[in-house]
């Protein structure tokens, strides 16, 4: 019997136009491959049977009754090296490179900016220059409320300015902040369901302090190891770039420090629809947090960095920007944000969970454990938008809110 091919890993794939040409883009969210790499329609339908289980033949077999033509063995094992070169394929070579980034990334005490020169500017005052725009025009936090939470996107900071120039306006409006924590979407796996790391966050305007023992005290009391899936923060966004903005907003004024803490997926319990406060897990975290924060009075707020909906051609929905899947998404975010508002975690679920999560809201988990936390404190919507990028026929949204004493919340 012929031996398996390579297994393809877990990569983005989505359509890309060049130069007319209609064809398929790879790219790794975990950067192990430095590179994207765009291939037609037959190549990338031998991708989809790079599993671990398919031999060349049957690679042959299927490729010849999908388009009526033999694909030789050579030209297979050329793409296949291609892929390999890249780090695109489960290998002795990517284990090697990820055995080798995993040490480097565990042995630093600092989390370099990821993603500094790709979404926003590496250069302190260009970025400045470029952050200073998204509060144009956004009125500024009404005084005497405390501020407890916020909701803020984490779409590109190329693309989201004004809703996180609604989002951290509230923030630098605030009388005074020592500690923030970040709940932030993890997009890419982890066999836990939070991970936080102890490292400082580097971003080109300095470097922001992590709270090691805020971390420690909570890691004490939570019943996963919050450490398992450190290695998650290595590439993602959703923190980085809190850490930027909050750079921007806040460090000027009095130190501060972060308690970064990445939420993986809830999505087991949307197919069974069963509630999170129904997981151990989720439930133990949440009294975890809360009772770490009843230890001390150091003024703190707690942000959700997340996004909503997900949709079009880049995402899986065939028929890409069609006015009736916009106008859908649309409708069912506002529900979302009407459960937001009211501080309703088992509403802001079920709403999710009804139609299994057709949407793809990117900010779930991270959005349920911040209303559990809140504990039913009200909120109030400040923005709402979305992208629409025609490359990919696709769309994201995104919104900003706030969260006071309840006494001020309709301020």
């Amino acid at each position: 019997m012929d031996s398996a091919l390579p297994k393809l890993r877990p990569v983005e794939a989505f359509p890309v136009e060049v130069e007319g040409q209609q064809l398929i883009c790879l790219h790794d969210p975990l950067q192990y491959a430095t590179e994207s790499i765009a291939v037609a329609a037959p190549a990338f339908f031998i991708l989809t049977m790079l599993d671990g289980v398919h031999a060349m033949v049957d690679v042959q077999a299927a490729f010849a009754e999908r388009f009526g033509t033999v694909v030789g063995s050579d030209d297979i094992r050329e793409l296949l090296a291609t892929l390999d070169r890249h780090h695109f394929l489960e290998s002795a070579r990517f284990a090697a490179r990820r055995a080798e980034i995993g040490a480097s990334f565990r042995a630093a005490t600092v989390r370099a900016a990821a993603h500094a020169g790709t979404s926003y500017p590496d250069e302190a005052g260009a970025l400045r220059g470029h952050l200073d725009g998204f509060f144009s025009g956004v009125p500024r936090a009404p005084s005497g409320a405390r501020l407890r939470g916020v909701i803020a996107p984490h779409i590109d900071l190329r693309v989201g300015g004004t809703g996180y120039g609604h989002a951290y306006h509230q923030i630098a409006g605030a009388d005074r902040i020592e500690r923030v924590v970040i709940l932030g979407t993890a997009h890419y796996g982890g066999t836990a369901l939070f991970a936080a790391t102890r490292k400082d966050f580097a971003t080109p305007l300095g470097t922001v302090a992590t709270d090691r023992d805020f971390l420690g005290r909570l890691a004490a009391r939570t019943p996963q190891d919050l450490y398992a899936d450190e290695l998650l923060h290595r590439t993602e966004h959703a923190i980085e770039f809190q850490t930027v903005m909050l750079q921007h907003v806040l460090g000027a004024r009095a130190p501060f420090s972060v308690v970064p803490i990445l939420v993986t997926s809830f999505h087991e319990m949307v197919h069974a629809r069963r509630s999170p406060s129904d997981d151990a897990r989720v439930a133990g975290f949440v009294a975890a947090l809360r009772a770490t924060l009843a230890e001390d009075d150091r003024p703190t707020v707690v942000i959700a960095a997340v996004d909503f909906a997900h949709v079009g051609a880049k995402f899986g929905d065939a028929a890409g920007l069609a006015p009736e899947i916009l106008a859908a998404a649309e409708g069912k975010d506002r529900r979302l944000i009407a459960a937001l508002e009211a501080g309703n975690p088992e509403r802001f679920f079920q709403t999710i969970a009804a139609d299994g999560d057709r949407t793809r809201v990117c900010g779930l988990s991270a959005l349920y454990t911040f209303l559990a936390l809140l504990n039913g404190a009200p909120g109030r919507l400040l923005h709402y938008d979305r992208t629409r990028d025609e490359t990919t026929r696709s769309s994201v949204s995104y919104a900003a809110l706030v969260y006071t004493d309840a006494s001020d919340a309709s301020a």
